[in-house]
């Protein structure tokens, strides 16, 4: 009896136990099924097995290659439409720092608007000295720029015909000048209105000789700032030989922005720094604002006058003014590094790193106040403790320019509008082709400056190369087409108006993907252009770039990996 007692025990112990394992475990499977269930729910994205920076919310083809989209792998990243996500080593690379907004505190330079100028000569105290006679020039004692001369310093010596006759007409009318004073007063004033002095006039007339050559002496003290005349050369009364700049005083141009003018006036003190002496301020005033607004810039020029007379300030140098604006800092008043707004002309754009434990951006518009210094003041867009990135920037735009989020040059269009073509075949004209080859020339010494890291000859080249491009005509061209070109210009534009190297490379990544597909569908190219990849640059994605040599001169790192790339294609 008590056996069988043992064996129900243990069959009931055997059904508890069997129904804790299976039951939690069936239970566990259906809670499996309801994630399942769950992730099923999550928007499915469609990507290019061959281009997977495509990535559309719906099946169809590749922008680039025409290839079937695939289903894209799942991802909990649950990014919004317009963020991008970044990978900790792509940051460290462009070396992307960000910042939390903070309300402004009041300090010494509140209200303090800085603006940025160079100096430049007094055009009121420029002076032009030219020849009194008709002549040739025997003999030129000032040849070339930047020489001092002092009033009645000997500047040249001339030959001249008329003069020479009118010391013989001295001399016949100085022996009738008791009978015809008239006359020879006349024959005098002729002289003296050629700049020749009475003891010069009484030296021709004493000695009844007639000079060849005449001297030609400063009227004015200064600087030369052009030689217009060389040795050997005829010229004209009246004609200018000097232009002579007096540097006692110098002008302080400065540029300022539409939100600054009515900030400004004249008569308005002003404080001027030189690069040249960081450490000392120049006390000024405004003495002139111009009435008209540069297009290009969207500045108009605000002038201070100087005084220079221990010729510290050489026309050219960069200075830095601050005065005192009308708008004062509040404690609502937020402020942001000038570094972190891109300014686009029309609107100024920063990117919020919306998730603060994960490397997540999105672009937000802003409108900004006075710049303080190194600081813009923010009056809408902000609020106090958003973390914006204040340090690569433009590499963050980049990224989202490539991925066909919103960006700065990419505002509300597709991917399939934003996507590079390189890999479709694109039919053009032959005048088409003949035009766009004049391209080639200020492209390629563009590339070469960014080689050299020379941020200045890479505005000038991407100006001329944007010129070129936009004397091209594109109507008969097809929308993709049109699409690249546009795109190219508007790279080369953002690239001729940035001064920093940074900011240049990461547009000169978004020129490549434009021109390059027109490049590669050219024919009969010469010379040879290769197509070159470092797979490294833009953020590890790779970019490309045309070149005549085969050998790798990096546009995009200069001399840090001057060598970094490959050929991946040519045009000829």
């Amino acid at each position: 009896m008590k056996k069988y007692i043992i064996y129900i025990a243990l069959l009931i112990a055997g059904l508890v136990l069997g129904y804790v394992f299976f039951g939690t475990s069936s239970e566990g499977s259906a809670n499996t099924k309801n994630v399942s269930d769950t992730s099923e729910t999550q928007i499915q994205m469609w990507t290019c097995s061959m281009h997977p920076q495509i990535m559309q919310p719906e099946p169809g083809d590749c922008p680039i290659c025409g290839m079937d989209l695939i289903p894209a792998e799942s991802s909990a990243e649950g990014l919004a439409m317009n963020e991008i996500k970044m990978t900790e080593n792509a940051m460290a690379l462009a070396n992307i720092q960000t910042t939390v907004v903070g309300n402004a505190a009041a300090s010494d330079a509140d209200g303090m608007i800085s603006l940025s100028g160079k100096i430049a000569a007094n055009e009121e105290n420029n002076s032009v000295q030219a020849s009194y006679f008709d002549g040739r020039i025997e003999r030129l004692n000032v040849n070339y720029e930047g020489q001092q001369i002092n009033r009645g310093q000997l500047l040249a010596t001339i030959y001249s015909p008329n003069l020479v006759a009118a010391q013989q007409e001295l001399l016949t009318t100085a022996s009738l000048k008791e009978s015809q004073p008239a006359l020879y007063k006349a024959v005098r004033n002729k002289l003296k209105n050629w700049k020749l002095s009475d003891q010069q006039i009484d030296a021709i007339e004493s000695s009844g000789n007639v000079r060849d050559n005449f001297p030609i002496y400063a009227t004015v003290s200064g600087t030369v700032s052009e030689v217009m005349a060389r040795e050997g050369d005829y010229v004209k009364q009246g004609q200018p030989i000097l232009k002579v700049s007096n540097l006692n005083s110098v002008w302080a141009e400065f540029d300022a922005y539409e939100n600054q003018i009515s900030n400004l006036k004249d008569g308005q003190k002003i404080k001027v720094v030189a690069n040249a002496y960081p450490n000392k301020e120049f006390d000024a005033s405004v003495s002139f604002i111009d009435p008209l607004l540069n297009n290009a810039t969207r500045t108009v020029t605000v002038r201070a006058t100087l005084k220079n007379t221990e010729d510290l300030f050489k026309p050219g140098m960069f200075v830095t003014g601050k005065l005192k604006g009308a708008m004062k800092t509040t404690a609502e008043t937020l402020t942001v590094p000038a570094s972190a707004v891109m300014w686009t002309g029309e609107r100024s754009l920063v990117y919020i790193k919306t998730n603060p434990n994960l490397p997540v951006f999105e672009m937000r518009g802003v409108t900004i106040g006075n710049r303080n210094g190194e600081f813009y003041t923010i009056t809408q867009g902000l609020q106090n403790g958003d973390e914006i990135v204040t340090n690569g920037t433009f590499t963050v735009d980049a990224a989202a320019q490539l991925q066909g989020k919103k960006s700065m040059m990419n505002q509300g269009k597709t991917v399939k509008e934003t996507m590079p073509m390189a890999d479709m075949k694109i039919e053009l004209s032959a005048s088409f082709q003949k035009n766009f080859t004049k391209v080639f020339s200020p492209y390629l010494q563009m590339k070469d400056a960014f080689v050299d890291s020379d941020a200045a000859q890479v505005s000038i080249f991407a100006k001329a190369t944007s010129k070129s491009l936009k004397s091209i005509e594109i109507d008969a061209l097809g929308k993709m087409e049109q699409s690249h070109i546009i795109k190219s210009i508007e790279m080369l534009d953002a690239i001729a108006i940035n001064d920093k190297l940074e900011n240049q490379r990461a547009h000169f990544v978004i020129l490549n993907e434009n021109i390059i597909p027109i490049a590669v569908n050219l024919k009969d190219v010469n010379p040879i252009l290769y197509v070159q990849k470092c797979p490294m640059a833009n953020n590890n994605k790779g970019a490309v770039w045309l070149s005549t040599e085969e050998d790798i001169r990096n546009p995009y790192y200069g001399e840090q990996m001057m060598t970094c790339g490959s050929v991946i294609d040519s045009v000829q």
